[in-house]
Parts: structure tokens; C-alpha cells; sequence
């Protein structure tokens, strides 16, 4: 009796390459050579002098330097606290009240003018205001970085939840399913990547503010050490401020990423 197989499904050896379309090899090696060519012309243009740009040798030296002495560990520990705090009740709050006016039409009548006055305000022009209403203490400082977190992150989950196909709803209501069963079977999990997107800009705009909330009266921390080196015209010291900054930040995004492709497996990705 002839026996009827199926026909075998294409099989590759790198299924995340064919659904996204990227070779992670090649895009690491690509990062690298980004890398490794951005500190060539780096060292290029110090060696021209030009504005007396630090080197990396310098501004690796000066880095050895503040790790030995401690003031680089003390630096990164109080700037990493205050973002923190200042993103994590940024975006408590603004995953709730996104949700909120998202999903009650009466909600997003009401909120929708602050949210959206209050993004026309850059969180530096309200630093003069913290300092008069909390003080000089690391509660303005806080504030500032939780301000600029939350106004990227309300708007991301309203966003996530307006987007909601309206069919999937419907559909869901024609089943039975009680609101509570909607909004955790559906409007979740249909937000999450615009949540996600919304908490990684929020990120980056924490840090962003970070270096000016520092200036409210801090005595550690990166934002002030760079402010005290530029008093004495201390590049070097700039200098390993910014690179980590941009080096924390980028770790934070990448965790972040990692938490997206975990939640979102669905999604298709390019």
C-alpha cells in the first residue's frame, strides 16, 4: 500500500533570520566596525587639535583615574538612583491613566488638555518651579526626571489603546466577554509594543533630563561633575561623563528591547 507523506515544511538553520529579515552576526560585526571607525576618527581629530578635543587614551586615562579614586562609582550610583526612581514612577503612573483615558471616552476628555499642555512644557522649564515648591533636596531633582519619563509613556499606552482593532473588541463582546476578560484577554496585550516603545523613549528622555535636574544644588553624580569640569575646563572629565551616560542608557534601551521581543513574540518584526 503506498503510504501518502506529507511534504516536509523548508526548514533553515536560523528561523529568527528568516522571520526578521536581519543576520545578527553581520549586524554585530557591523557595530564594531561603526565602533571601531567612530575612535579612529576620534583619534584623528585630536591629533588636529582641534578645539582641544581629548583623545581616547586622555579621556581613558582620566576614566582610570575617577574608577580609582571612587568618584566615578559614587557619581554613577546617585545619577543611576535618581533615574531611576524618577522613570519607574514616571511610568507606573502613566500606564494606568494611558489605559484609563484610552478605554473611557469621559477619561480622555478630561485628561487630555494637561497631558497635553504639560508636553508643550519642556521638564527643564519647570526645574526654577521645583526648586521654589520642593526645595533643593533630591525630591525636585526626581520630579523633573519622573515628569519626562511619565509625558512620553501616558501618551504611548492612550496611543496603544486607541489603536486596539475595534473588530477584535467587538468580536470578543459577541462571545460573552465581560469588559474585565477584554481589557486583560485584549487591550493588553494589543498595547504592549506601544507601551514598550513608549517606556524606551521615556528612558531616554530620563537620562536627557538627568544632567539639568543635577543642577538643582546636587553634590554627586554625573550631571554635576560635568557641570564642575566645565568650570575648570576639565574635557576629560566631560568627556567620561557623557560616554557613561550614553553607555548606561544604551544598556538600560537594550534590557528593555529584551523585554519587548519576550512580550510581543507575536509581533512581526522587520
Amino acid at each position: 500500500m503506498a503510504v501518502i507523506t506529507p511534504p516536509q515544511q523548508p526548514t533553515s538553520a536560523h528561523p529568527r533570520t528568516r522571520r526578521t529579515g536581519r543576520h545578527p552576526r553581520r549586524s554585530h560585526l557591523l557595530n564594531l566596525a561603526s565602533l571601531v571607525l567612530g575612535v579612529a576618527v576620534w583619534s584623528a581629530v585630536s591629533l588636529l587639535e582641534v578645539a582641544d578635543l581629548p583623545g581616547p587614551l586622555t579621556v581613558a586615562s582620566r576614566a582610570g583615574e575617577m574608577v580609582v579614586d571612587g568618584t566615578l562609582a559614587g557619581d554613577l550610583a546617585a545619577s543611576l538612583r535618581r533615574v531611576l526612581i524618577g522613570f519607574a514612577l514616571g511610568t507606573a503612573l502613566a500606564v494606568p491613566i494611558g489605559f484609563l483615558m484610552g478605554w473611557y471616552p469621559t477619561a480622555r476628555s478630561l485628561l487630555e488638555p494637561y497631558v497635553q499642555f504639560l508636553r508643550m512644557i519642556p521638564p527643564l522649564a519647570l526645574i526654577p518651579l521645583a526648586i521654589v515648591l520642593l526645595g533643593i533636596g533630591e525630591v525636585p531633582k526626581v520630579f523633573v526626571i519622573f515628569l519626562a519619563a511619565f509625558l512620553f509613556s501616558v501618551v504611548a499606552a492612550l496611543q496603544g489603546v486607541v489603536n486596539v482593532d475595534r473588530t477584535i473588541i467587538n468580536a470578543a463582546r459577541v462571545l460573552g466577554a465581560p469588559d474585565r476578560t477584554i481589557f486583560l484577554k485584549v487591550i493588553i496585550p494589543a498595547s504592549a509594543p506601544f507601551i514598550l516603545v513608549g517606556m524606551r523613549t521615556g528612558l531616554g528622555a530620563s537620562w536627557a533630563t538627568l544632567v539639568a535636574a543635577e543642577l538643582i544644588a546636587a553634590q554627586a553624580g554625573l550631571g554635576y561633575r560635568m557641570q564642575q569640569a566645565q568650570l575648570y575646563y576639565d574635557l576629560p572629565t566631560i568627556f567620561v561623563g557623557l560616554i557613561t551616560i550614553g553607555v548606561l542608557g544604551m544598556a538600560m534601551d537594550r534590557l528593555l528591547l529584551l523585554a519587548e521581543k519576550r512580550l510581543t513574540g507575536w509581533q512581526e518584526r522587520r
